[in-house]
């Protein structure tokens, strides 16, 4: 059984808390937090862990095997790095860290102490990405023409921008997917409310293969949007994450005329990606394998929303 620390139980903590507590494969043993509201009611929940407000005693017990951060970002670094310091696995809440330098330093520590790195890009844990990832791989549809991603409405953050909330999905499936980087990157940022970050993001990206990308990521919509559209060759292939069954619709050429299309509508694993993701982080640590995250991942998805963000500055 791996024994479990969760730092932070704020609203996506309590999604990640409920996914390792339901897996026979872990016990989650302590709970850390600033927030006195936060542990009463993880009192509440979980009632056999420990709870505490000091993230480093619970984390420097010989017991813990993984520690799950779900911190605000700024702190994601540090808790990385003492947690690795001190020979623990780490699952660390999206983005992994502001900082290309700072994701190479934890890969380095991580390397030197045997340990393993994940990060909760939960679209990759995803019946809808993965059957997606297929059908690239088979390459049933043809070549890629264009890529559409639209994300909108989602709660404003005070810790960082649209672009390191939002896109950060986007990028880690396009690399997941692509398994390459684009040749150019522009991106357009709006600031439509107060505050310090930009709420409204435009960015478009150029990979090999003539390959378009066009993304928009805002806060602030009517309607919540979770939508990418891929054109392939021979079809047009729609991802609705709000779509509770028929997530995905496939509109394939007719007789190779552009504007009559058959339409498929595959049927998609539903289980939850985060449950996915404690599946996947239960058999790498058993395995001592960490597959989804090798070659640098982290590092190559880091290094590219670090240029989006920079980008046009």
């Amino acid at each position: 059984m791996i024994k479990t620390a969760l730092i932070g139980f704020g609203y996506w903590g309590t999604k990640l808390a409920r996914n390792f507590q339901n897996q026979e494969a872990f016990n989650l043993m302590s709970i850390v937090d600033l927030n006195a509201k936060n542990l009463a009611s993880a009192k509440k929940n979980y009632p056999l862990a420990k709870l505490s407000n000091n993230y480093k005693k619970v984390i420097i017990d010989r017991a813990i095997d993984l520690v799950v951060i779900a911190s605000p970002t700024s702190a994601h670094y540090k808790i990385a790095k003492f947690a690795l310091e001190n020979f623990k696995h780490v699952l660390v809440e999206k983005p992994l860290s502001l900082s290309f330098k700072e994701v190479r330093k934890l890969n380095v520590i991580a390397n030197k102490n045997k340990k393993m790195i994940f990060v909760d890009y939960p679209f990759l844990f995803s019946g809808t990405v993965n059957f997606i990832k297929k059908i690239i791989n088979k390459n049933k549809y043809g070549k890629i023409v264009e890529i559409e991603s639209f994300r909108e409405q989602a709660p404003i953050r005070k810790d960082v921008n649209v672009i390191w909330d939002l896109c950060t999905h986007d990028i880690s499936i396009l690399t997941y997917l692509l398994k390459s980087k684009p040749c150019s990157v522009r991106t357009i940022k709006k600031k439509n409310i107060k505050g310090p970050f930009c709420d409204t993001a435009y960015i478009n990206l150029k990979y090999p293969n003539n390959i378009n990308v066009l993304i928009k990521n805002a806060w602030i919509s009517p309607t919540k949007i979770r939508l990418i559209k891929i054109k392939f060759k021979k079809a047009i292939l729609y991802c609705d994450e709000n779509e509770s069954i028929y997530k995905i619709r496939i509109y394939k050429n007719r007789s190779g005329e552009i504007s009559n299309y058959n339409l498929e509508i595959p049927e998609i694993d539903l289980t939850e990606p985060l449950s996915k993701l404690a599946s996947y982080i239960h058999k790498s640590i058993k395995n001592n394998s960490n597959k989804l995250f090798q070659n640098k991942f982290n590092e190559k998805i880091t290094h590219l929303m670090e240029k989006i963000n920079k980008a046009n500055d």
